[in-house]
């Protein structure tokens, strides 16, 4: 974990002097050309900076471990963030679109557009390998705050190469009204992506159900079952920035000693930890009944009568109420 946090750290201060860099040199390219789509790609690079720093300040909050006020530890810091960049993307898209309109109405200017081409070229190029390493590093790291920094550059490179292509149309044909189209066009891309970040972050802070990681779950706990394992169910899971937290319910033998029932925990705990690193379970261990036995497979003398119902391991049978509380024909 501590490997993590390093990755997590180096990366977000990369993206933020990279985006320092990007946000002057747009500026210079603006200031030169007076260019609409320039503006707006400088407007980007200004969410881009302002978000990795709230990115990088998040890392080191979800990197706190749980105290008195924070059980559960500080990663849902994660979403907020991921959320509020999300959320600074909207509102540079806006903005854009709102000067495009105006440069539309009004007419616009511009000269030296040569010179800023060149510079914005060089940043779109320099901004896709960065959102590339961005989320490598998340994906690699399990960071939502790095793939969502990433997803952003990526945004602002796509942002930057439409620009560069506006300019380039304007510099061949002289017509200088591609300019704020061009950038209505990049805002409307910048738009759907902020929208797909805020979309993510109220998914993650609703525990909105990780449908990979679900099956990821369910499979491990169907390889490694045994036999006196009689059912599981109530599964649930959350995740709070690396860590992942599960839960559910084991019907045991009844005459199971504390002891073997703990055991039983620890070995499921350890198989889960080779799937899913990071992860904390608990389980509740329910005892058996005499109405189990029709549903159980498990060689015992204890039993009451013989199994008459076979059921299938599935996310579904985890997911829902014990075996013996739904009505079988």
């Amino acid at each position: 974990m501590e490997n993590n946090l390093s990755i997590k750290k180096q990366a977000a201060w990369i993206s933020l002097i990279i985006g320092v860099f990007m946000f002057i040199s747009k500026i210079v390219a603006y200031l030169i050309t007076d260019s609409t789509a320039i503006y707006s790609d400088a407007a980007e690079s200004v969410v881009h900076v302002v978000a990795t720093a709230m990115a990088l300040y998040s890392i080191y909050l979800s990197a706190k471990p749980a105290d008195e006020n924070h059980l559960y530890g500080h990663g849902n810091i994660e979403y907020f963030s991921a959320g509020a960049e999300g959320f600074l993307i909207i509102l540079a898209a806006i903005t854009i679109i709102y000067s495009s309109i105006k440069d539309l109405i009004f007419g616009v200017e511009t000269s030296s557009l040569d010179i800023g081409t060149l510079i914005i070229l060089t940043a779109s190029v320099v901004n896709l390998v960065l959102g590339l390493f961005l989320i490598k590093k998340g994906k690699k790291t399990n960071s939502i705050i790095l793939i969502a920094d990433g997803k952003h550059v990526l945004t602002d490179s796509v942002t930057s190469f439409g620009v560069v292509f506006g300019l380039i149309i304007v510099l061949i044909t002289d017509i200088k009204i591609f300019d704020p189209i061009v950038a209505i066009f990049v805002a409307m891309n910048i738009l759907f992506t902020g929208y797909k970040l805020v979309r993510e972050s109220i998914g993650g802070l609703m525990h909105e159900t990780d449908k990979q990681m679900l099956s990821e779950i369910v499979n491990k706990l169907i390889s490694i079952k045994k036999d006196f394992w009689i059912d599981i169910h109530h599964l649930r899971f959350w995740k709070s920035g690396e860590r992942v937290f599960i839960d559910f319910h084991l019907i045991l033998p009844y005459y199971f000693s504390v002891k073997e029932s703990h055991l039983e925990e620890e070995y499921i705990e350890s198989k889960l930890l080779e799937t899913i690193p990071n992860s904390g379970v608990r389980i509740h261990m329910d005892y058996c009944k005499p109405e189990v036995c029709k549903y159980c497979g498990y060689n015992c003398d204890k039993r009451t009568e013989e199994r008459k119902i076979n059921f299938e391991w599935n996310e579904k049978r985890f997911l829902g109420d014990p075996i013996y509380a739904i009505p079988h024909e």
